[in-house]
Formats: structure tokens, C-alpha cells, sequence
């Protein structure tokens, strides 16, 4: 239940202000062109409380789901002439605060009807919400690289190879534990994180990598393993090697009793510098290992206080259908390295296009078959990421999700689709070629359409987020 808080929390926060800040971009552009705003929400559902400012009404709603800004004739519904009414002739009516404001009856002859304004000028109230996106997306990241930018207090600065599986893709691609990898695909001297990019848009594809082994380049070629099932996350690891991100040994912070670990005698604050002769860094990679030895007995190198132990031998038991010896790790330790405004500069539109080129190509890997759709994730996945993020020792979780989230949001939102910001834009542009406005009843059937793929296409998703949850991922052999 507290992860359940946590992540629906983590999540309305998030999704509220990417969604708030792209809205907010739609609404100061459209400020700036004249057009009339009638509404800017901050959620949706019935109004709680709010203020009308001249023409528009700033307001919070009862479900805090992102919001929306209610533009006049934007909505095809909306251009329609009131019975009885003579064009032309302003009518007064009363607003709900008592202020007398003025319509026209029909919004041809309205001058702050969003219809009524040039294509030009309607095509930038379009874009200003998905470069609302970006303006956020690449501040959160200035932001994090000037005043965080945690990095480890001591760090491996190569993607090492930490630990090959047997029979694995690497195995047989034959990658060993120690190479550094120079290329990967078309990337030179990759880090872990463009590795981790590349590998999940080229699922089950073979790709050319390079290695350094001893100083002698290696050129090998890899088969990059998909997930076992449609409906679980990618993991680099799946393809066979671990990387080593921290140096030094596996530190014990503390022993569960009763547990294999206290039975051969390991305590907190021992170190663990190999186990069955392989030197391993981080505890995930000593969990994969058990797994694929099916719980044969490991013996431990062990150093406690400076001396190096006799050999310890400990029996994995299984705990939650998963090999484990009933240690908890030391946690990796952290320094903050603010950078200088020019370097943090350039990290922030690094990361920016690095993820900005995934996106594109999650997309095109989607529409070659290269990516399964499933891999995508819709507001579960989100409110699951967001509670790790939130749970997450340090800011570097939770400032990457945000923006990247922020970059999706944008992107998706270009996309030229009806009801995304992309169609409204690809619509103007038809318009302008053949210099007329398309008929209103054609359009109206093309959103209705577009809305009914969409809500297709999101439920989709949510039945593939709900999949992956433990709830049902344990009950699967």
C-alpha cells in the first residue's frame, strides 16, 4: 500500500505540471495572437475554486490530472450561429461572477475566435505547448547538472564488462568479463546509458561492438536479446553481460538472521571481493550469478577489518521465487559535482538530442517491427517509474524521468495526428496548400475517428502496464 501511495503521489505531481506547463505555452502564445481564452485549468472535472481575470477563468479542478486551456472556436461543436441571433450583434451575457461580458452570436464575425486568426498564427499556439515541453525538459537537466550532478565518489569512467552469463548472447558473441567497449553499433567510445539506448531499439537485431581486451582490439558482433515475454520491460543485462558501474568490493551493510549470509558467517561491514574467483562490483550482478547457478553453494572472499578471511562457503536459499544469500549492500556513495554554466549547458542539450533520438527511434523501431509495441508504457508504467524515482536515493532519478517525460510528451505531441498538437498543425498546412478551410463536418468525423484509434490504442497500453505489475508477474512460472 505504501508503494501504491507513493507511485499514484509521484505520479499526479509529475503528469500534472508536464501537463500544466504544455497547456500554459498553448495559452500565452494564444494570449499574445488575441485570442480569446476562456479557461485555463489546472486539472479537470468539477471547479473548486478559481479567479476570472478579464476574459479568462483561472481555475483548479477536482481531479489533478494534468489541465487544459478552453481557447473560443477551437472546437468544431463551437462554430455555430445561436438560433435567433442576428450575425454580427455582439449580446451581452451575465458570467457566473456577475460581469457582463460580450459574444458574438456567430464566431465568424468574432475577432478573438480562434478560427477567426491567421493559419500562421493558430500553427504557433499549436507548436507553443510541445516547445513548452522542451524549454522544461531542458531546464530541469541545467538545473541538475548546476547545482547536483551526483556522481559516484569513485566511479568507473569506461562501459566494463563485469560478468558474462554462460550461454548467453554475449557469451557466444565472445565478449569476457574485463573488455571495455570502444564501439558500440555506430557509437564511439559509448557510455553505459547510450548502450542502453541503442540495445533497446535494435531488440534481437545483431550489432556490430568493438572491445578493448589488454590493450588489442576486438571487432565482435552481438545478438541483442529481447525480453522473454511480450509484456516485460527491456533490461540490457537480459543479453548476457553486466556492467561494472562502481570499483572496489560488494560492502555489507547488514545480515538477516537466520539466513543463509549469517549461517557462514558474514557480517556488516565485511567486504566481498570475489565470489567462486569472479571479482564482482555490484550486488545485481552476484544476484544474476545465483540464478543461473540454480542455487549451487558459493564460496566467498572476504575481507573483515583489513585481513583477508579463510574461504566462506554460503548455501542460496530462495526467497520470492529468486536465488538469495539474506545480505542487505552497501549502498553506493555520492558526492555532488556542480559544473560550470558552459558545461552544464552542453550535458543539458546532450541529454536533450540523445533522448530526443531514442524517442524517434522507439517510434521508427515500432513501425519496422523491430520494437514491440508492449515495451511502451501509459500512465501505470509512468506512476510506476515515478514512485521508484520518488523512492530513490538522490535527485539524478528523479530529474531524468521528469524531463524525459517532458521530451515524450512533446515529441508525441508533434506527431501529426488528429487531436495531437502535430494533426491541428498538419490540418493548417492542407488548408494553406489548397487555400480554403477544410468543411467542418470533415473534420468533426476526423477527430471522432482519431479519438476512437487513440482510446484503442491507450487502453492497449494500460492492459500491458497492468501486466507487468509483480501482482501478475509472479503468478507466471
Amino acid at each position: 500500500m505504501h508503494e501504491f501511495l507513493i507511485s499514484v503521489v509521484a505520479f499526479i505531481v509529475l503528469v500534472g505540471v508536464m501537463v500544466v506547463v504544455h497547456e500554459f505555452g498553448h495559452f500565452a502564445v494564444a494570449k499574445l495572437c488575441g485570442v480569446r481564452v476562456e479557461a485555463f485549468s489546472v486539472g479537470f472535472g468539477p471547479r473548486l475554486f478559481g479567479i476570472k481575470y478579464g476574459e479568462t477563468d483561472y481555475k483548479v479542478c477536482l481531479l489533478p490530472l494534468g489541465g487544459y486551456v478552453k481557447m473560443t472556436g477551437e472546437n468544431p461543436e463551437q462554430n455555430l450561429e445561436i438560433p435567433g441571433s442576428t450575425p454580427g450583434t455582439p449580446v451581452v451575457q451575465q458570467a457566473f461572477e456577475g460581469t457582463p461580458e460580450c459574444f458574438y452570436p456567430s464566431l465568424a464575425d468574432d475577432p478573438g475566435a480562434f478560427t477567426n486568426h491567421p493559419r500562421w498564427q493558430r500553427m504557433l499556439i499549436g507548436v507553443a505547448g510541445p516547445v513548452s515541453n522542451f524549454i522544461l525538459a531542458f531546464g530541469l537537466m541545467l538545473f541538475y547538472f548546476g547545482v547536483f550532478n551526483e556522481v559516484p565518489k569513485v566511479e568507473v569512467t569506461e562501459p566494463t564488462i563485469e560478468w558474462v552469463a554462460p550461454d548467453s548472447s554475449a557469451a557466444k558473441a565472445g565478449i569476457q568479463p574485463g573488455d571495455i567497449i570502444r564501439q558500440f553499433e555506430t557509437i564511439k567510445n559509448p557510455d553505459w546509458d547510450a548502450i542502453n539506448r541503442r540495445s533497446s531499439v535494435n531488440q534481437g537485431q545483431i550489432v556490430p561492438i568493438t572491445v578493448d581486451r589488454g590493450g588489442k582490439l576486438l571487432q565482435l558482433s552481438v545478438e541483442v536479446t529481447p525480453p522473454a515475454a511480450r509484456n516485460q520491460d527491456f533490461d540490457l543485462m537480459d543479453t548476457g553481460y553486466y556492467p561494472e558501474l562502481v570499483p572496489g568490493p560488494i560492502g555489507v551493510k547488514e545480515v538477516e538472521p537466520g539466513y543463509p549470509a549469517a549461517q557462514a558467517g558474514l557480517r556488516g561491514g565485511d567486504a566481498i571481493v570475489a565470489v567462486d574467483g569472479h571479482a564482482f562490483h555490484a550486488v545485481q550482478t552476484l544476484l544474476a550469478y545465483m540464478q543461473k547457478g540454480g542455487g549451487k553453494p558459493l564460496t566467498l572472499t572476504v575481507v573483515r577489518d583489513g585481513v583477508t578471511l579463510p574461504p566462506i562457503v554460503a548455501q542460496p536459499t530462495k526467497i520470492d521465487s529468486s536465488w538469495k544469500l539474506g545480505f542487505a549492500p552497501r549502498p553506493t556513495s555520492f558526492r555532488h559535482d556542480p559544473l560550470p554554466l558552459n558545461q552544464a549547458l552542453q550535458k543539458s542539450t546532450a541529454f536533450c538530442i540523445d533522448n530526443s533520438t531514442m524517442i524517434f527511434d522507439v517510434l521508427g523501431g515500432i513501425f519496422t517491427h523491430k520494437v514491440a509495441v508492449s515495451q511502451l508504457s501509459g500512465p501505470v508504467g509512468i506512476a510506476r517509474m515515478a514512485g521508484d524515482a520518488a523512492e530513490t536515493k538522490g535527485w539524478l532519478p528523479k530529474f531524468v524521468l521528469a524531463a524525459g517525460i517532458s521530451l515524450n510528451l512533446g515529441i508525441l505531441n508533434l506527431m501529426p495526428f488528429p487531436i495531437l498538437d502535430g494533426g491541428l498543425i498538419m490540418l493548417l498546412i492542407i488548408e494553406s496548400v489548397i487555400r480554403r478551410d477544410i468543411n467542418i463536418n470533415v473534420k468533426e468525423r476526423i477527430y471522432q475517428a482519431a479519438f476512437v484509434v487513440l482510446l484503442v490504442f491507450f487502453a492497449f497500453i494500460i492492459v500491458s502496464d497492468v501486466s507487468k505489475l509483480p501482482l501478475f508477474t509472479h503468478l507466471k512460472p
